[in-house]
């Protein structure tokens, strides 16, 4: 598989940024990586990148995105943080992705059996915990509401989605270039559940 440069970047599409993730994925779940040249990838590399995707997901040692999504040296920028939440620097990071190296997609991306979501629903704190769980704890009110009979397992999966909703909401509300690229169709944001028993991830719009 080549090598992303400037111009082949450019032919992609968000819709087609987002297929190469879920074909991806697909390989990874059947266990057909593609045979890639890392040490070629990486002397076409030294000089510039051009990834086509940025992925915010967990710091889960189970759910690295170049493994799940079977990507190469220069294909994607990986941003990792315990609850895939969102903080002003990732803000920062994922502008410099979109608007001056020219990714395509932006995936927001929890993950099953989560600690941090765990960890928010159970009210666990110390040290700086509290600055991730209080991000994810927004969406807990509202679900117990609608669904206070739940089971903690369940309420766990219901606060994983609902938290990455709330990541691509916050991406959209607190930066006025990443809305602005994805008014103008330039690239997309989107969630994605990854599932630590079987490798599958669903992606989803909002």
């Amino acid at each position: 598989m080549k090598t992303l440069n400037k111009e082949s970047q450019n032919k992609i599409t968000p819709e087609v940024a987002i297929d190469l993730l879920r074909h991806g994925n697909e390989r990874f779940v059947r266990n057909l990586k593609i045979n890639r040249n890392l040490l070629q990838q990486m002397n076409e590399t030294s000089e510039s990148q051009h990834p086509f995707a940025v992925i915010i997901s967990c710091m889960d040692s189970r759910t690295s995105a170049e493994l799940v999504f079977d990507q190469g040296l220069g294909d994607i920028f990986s941003i990792r943080i315990a609850g895939n939440v969102i903080n002003e620097d990732i803000l920062g990071s994922t502008e410099f992705a979109c608007k001056i190296v020219g990714a395509k997609v932006v995936l927001v991306l929890g993950h099953s059996g989560c600690g941090a979501i765990k960890g928010a629903v159970n009210d666990v704190d110390f040290g700086h915990l509290h600055f991730i769980t209080n991000k994810i704890k927004r969406c807990i009110p509202t679900i117990k509401q609608l669904n206070p009979q739940l089971s903690e397992e369940l309420l766990c999966e219901h606060v994983t989605k609902e938290n990455v909703l709330q990541g691509m909401k916050d991406l959209r509300t607190s930066s006025t270039i990443l809305a602005s690229l994805e008014h103008e169709e330039k690239i997309k944001i989107v969630g994605g559940l990854y599932d630590i028993s079987t490798g599958k991830v669903e992606f989803f719009d909002a």
